[in-house]
């Protein structure tokens, strides 16, 4: 649950005692109450000022609410309107439902229910604004910002060092754990340098079988072994002028790292087979997941000469500022017309360690953006289990109950083809509390139908 402690609260109600009983209330529930006796007061101050939702009775003095609540849509006021009635109020509260009123609530109330549906209504309204931020920044990103997205401290950072170790024609090392876009990085350091013209050249060291690790780094001349029958040009020499990009360097064969490091010093390569050393002028951009300094196979003289600059990858679970931001970033980008994210589902991503980082976030948005019967929490838990933890570890009860609620409704209005009085019959559930539900869930009725 976010943090509703300075949540502005605008109360318009024209009876004294039922004014002040309702801000001690929600005082003690943590908000900050501005209370009005009439509805044009509130209005001209609700106008020059921010709040994050508005209580309003339907009967007022001066305006119903129906007609306070037009006004409100008229000057573009966003803030949710919780609608306070009066037992014979009913059809007047059905009305500014229609009109888009978050709730509304009978009198008597129970000072729970009030303070729970306003703290509802204030997420959900923070929730709508933030997403609206998150599509402003995505929509005016550019250059490097626009290729590793984020506007956490740690990406901000990140783009600095990039933009700075480009710069400098150098060796790189790249340390980051699986999923996290050291090939990306890599990438931006080369298309940010004065070598952007020229060849960037990838190899990943842990996907190259041994026997042809030589022949893929620095090549072969006609007939230098069995099935060698024309010559061929290695990575090496290929990045000539340019970029060679090692990843999962610290899987190379100690061997090669001997003839790796020799290259290097010398900036010659010799193709297996010939006796011609040619020359070669390349950056090397080399990625580990581990301290290669450490690693008892690694040589020490290879690393040194490599670590000239170090650039390290936060972890997706270290910027939790732009999970959501990324999330809908990739689900746009697999589908323009995608859901917005339940509050649910919100939770359930922040609540997430994401071990599979990036790479596992914009799987799971794919899925979710091309699928419409899922949710992202449902998605999530899809995911092998042999490769890693459950989804449910770490996420709270409520979560995980938000979630199980959510695919008991989406199943049965599947079932029902979006008929929402069968629906009702099966789940034993009123109306208004199914369209609260599908509301919280972010589920439509239009998306079962047959």
């Amino acid at each position: 649950m976010e943090n509703i402690q300075d949540a502005r609260i605008a109360l318009i109600e024209d009876d004294e005692i039922v004014r002040q009983a309702t801000t001690q209330w929600l005082q003690l529930a943590g908000f900050l109450v501005e209370e009005f006796a009439t509805g044009y007061a509130a209005l001209s101050k609700i106008r020059a000022g921010e709040f994050d939702a508005i209580i309003s009775d339907v009967r007022l003095p001066d305006i119903d609410g129906i007609s306070l609540l037009e006004q409100f849509k008229s000057n573009q006021i966003d803030a949710p309107v919780l609608v306070i009635t009066g037992h014979g109020d009913v059809d007047m509260a059905v009305k500014a439902l229609q009109l888009g009123a978050f709730d509304f609530i009978e009198k008597p109330f129970k000072p729970d229910r009030l303070s729970k549906r306003v703290t509802q209504a204030v997420e959900h309204f923070r929730a709508q604004a933030s997403t609206h931020l998150r599509g402003e920044y995505l929509a005016r990103v550019s250059g490097l910002e626009k290729v590793l997205i984020g506007q956490s401290d740690a990406m901000c950072h990140l783009r600095e060092q990039i933009a700075h170790v480009a710069k400098i024609d150098t060796n790189v090392i790249i340390y980051g754990e699986t999923g996290c876009g050291k090939e990306l990085v890599a990438n931006s350091l080369h298309n940010e340098s004065e070598r952007r013209s020229r060849t960037f050249v990838p190899i990943n060291c842990g996907a190259v079988p041994e026997n042809l690790f030589e022949s893929e780094l620095f090549g072969h001349e006609v007939g230098a072994f069995t099935g060698a029958s024309k010559r061929r040009i290695g990575k090496l020499e290929y990045a000539d002028k340019g970029t060679l990009f090692l990843d999962e360097i610290e899987s190379m064969p100690a061997a090669m790292q001997v003839k790796v490091l020799r290259s290097l010093q010398e900036n010659t390569v010799e193709r297996v087979g010939g006796n011609q050393s040619i020359h070669i002028d390349l950056r090397v951009i080399a990625a580990a997941k581990e301290d290669l300094l450490a690693h008892p196979s690694f040589r020490q003289d290879l690393f040194y000469r490599l670590n000239v600059a170090q650039i390290s990858i936060p972890p997706l679970r270290d910027r939790s500022e732009d999970i959501l931001m990324l999330f809908e970033h990739f689900s746009q980008q697999a589908n323009a017309n995608t859901r917005v994210l339940s509050e649910a589902d919100r939770k359930g991503m922040l609540s997430y360690s994401w071990p599979g980082n990036v790479r596992e976030l914009r799987n799971i948005a794919v899925r979710y953006a091309l699928d419409n019967s899922v949710s992202a929490i449902e998605v999530l838990s899809m995911r092998p289990t042999s490769t890693v933890e459950l989804s449910t570890k770490g996420v709270p009860l409520a979560v995980q109950l938000d979630n199980f609620e959510r695919k008991v409704l989406s199943e049965a209005l599947k079932r029902h083809q979006g008929r929402i009085l069968e629906v009702m019959e099966e789940l034993d559930l009123p109306r208004r509390t199914l369209n609260q539900k599908m509301q919280k869930f972010g589920l439509n009725r239009a998306d079962f139908k047959g």
